[in-house]
């Protein structure tokens, strides 16, 4: 048989086919293993512990020639702790483990770490450890981290249920438009040096790309109003693929609608200067980093009425068919187009 290329299999696939290796328990205190954001690991009688891991890699999650260092370490935390939101439980811990090449000073790792801990005390975290190792192929992050949920609260991806009411917090497709904003300044500076160039119309944008925020505050929110969604997610890989991933885990289908994508106005007056399809970049994007969920329709006139920052865009069905409603009225079936790992 000829072997498979990963680029082939794709992320999902690779971890499909390593979750069939492991589909067994060796302990008792295993309730969630590989397929949800975190692992749920039982830890007293009423809560269970939260574990997420996660790896930025040089050249592939981001381009140190216009990403700052400490914004780095402070994106290293929360897309890491934002697994922890999406599971509706809150982050406690954290490790750090780098791989560093020679070109790296002591100056630019402190750097790093001063991102790294503005985080920690934003989100009230702690730094408990890590590794150091040389690499060869420049920066490579890795960051776990721990926390904990109430039993009675936890959220999963696989337990949406018909008729749930599917909801986004935030805006979508602004961190994607600001990935193209310093693409395209980078390629002008390489072509001609001299140019200083002019973000300031886009710092909101760049902003969301470079220094995410986790939604930690609407899960204090949904704890406030006592509100268990039914199935959550965060939004790493883009709206349309991590939809999908509630679809096909939950077994029912999606219906959104184009029009109620929360995209703000300064987001589709750059897409349009970029030439690019507002819509596109809100469900392709990713790194958004905001929270996709559902509720029943109490929970979500609660919400309503107490002014919480979502968007409802749709809501979960039978016929296990995942479309977007375009703005004309015709259907379209969403595709897992977002961010991909190989």
């Amino acid at each position: 048989m000829k072997d498979k290329s990963l680029e082939s299999i794709g992320e999902f696939g690779l971890i499909d086919i390593i979750k069939k290796k492991f589909n067994s328990k060796n302990n008792d205190s295993l309730i969630i293993g590989i397929g949800d954001d975190a692992a749920v690991i039982s830890k007293s009688k009423d809560d269970y512990f939260l574990i997420s891991s996660d790896m930025l890699v040089e050249g592939i999650h981001f381009d140190l020639t216009y990403h700052p260092l400490k914004h780095l370490g402070y994106k290293s935390v929360t897309t890491n702790i934002s697994d922890i939101y999406s599971m509706n439980g809150f982050a406690n811990q954290i490790t750090i483990n780098l791989g560093l090449s020679n070109r790296f000073s002591l100056n630019a790792i402190e750097e790093f770490y001063k991102g790294v801990k503005i985080a920690c005390e934003e989100y009230n975290i702690d730094l408990v450890g890590g590794d150091t190792t040389s690499s060869k192929t420049g920066l490579i992050i890795s960051v776990s981290a721990i926390g904990n949920v109430l039993k009675n609260k936890l959220t999963l991806r696989k337990t949406a249920k018909k008729n749930d009411i599917i909801c986004v917090s935030g805006d979508l497709g602004r961190s994607y438009i600001g990935l193209q904003i310093l693409e395209r300044e980078k390629s002008v500076f390489l072509t001609n040096p001299e140019m200083q160039p002019e973000l300031s119309n886009y710092s909101d944008s760049i902003e969301k790309q470079l220094k995410p925020k986790a939604r930690k505050d609407l899960i204090e929110k949904l704890s406030e109003f006592n509100i268990i969604p039914n199935s959550m997610i965060d939004i790493s890989d883009g709206l349309a693929s991590d939809l999908i991933h509630l679809s096909v885990q939950s077994n029912l289908g999606v219906k959104i609608y184009e029009e109620k994508l929360p995209i703000l106005k300064s987001t589709i007056l750059t897409a349009n200067e970029l030439n690019l399809n507002p819509t596109t970049c809100a469900l392709n994007g990713g790194e958004d980093y905001e929270l996709l969920f559902s509720v029943n329709e109490k929970d979500y006139n609660m919400l309503k009425d107490n002014d919480i920052d979502i968007t409802s865009i749709g809501y979960f069905t039978s016929n296990k068919k995942c479309n977007l409603v375009s703005k004309e009225g015709a259907t379209i079936g969403l595709k897992a187009q977002g961010w991909k790992h190989f």
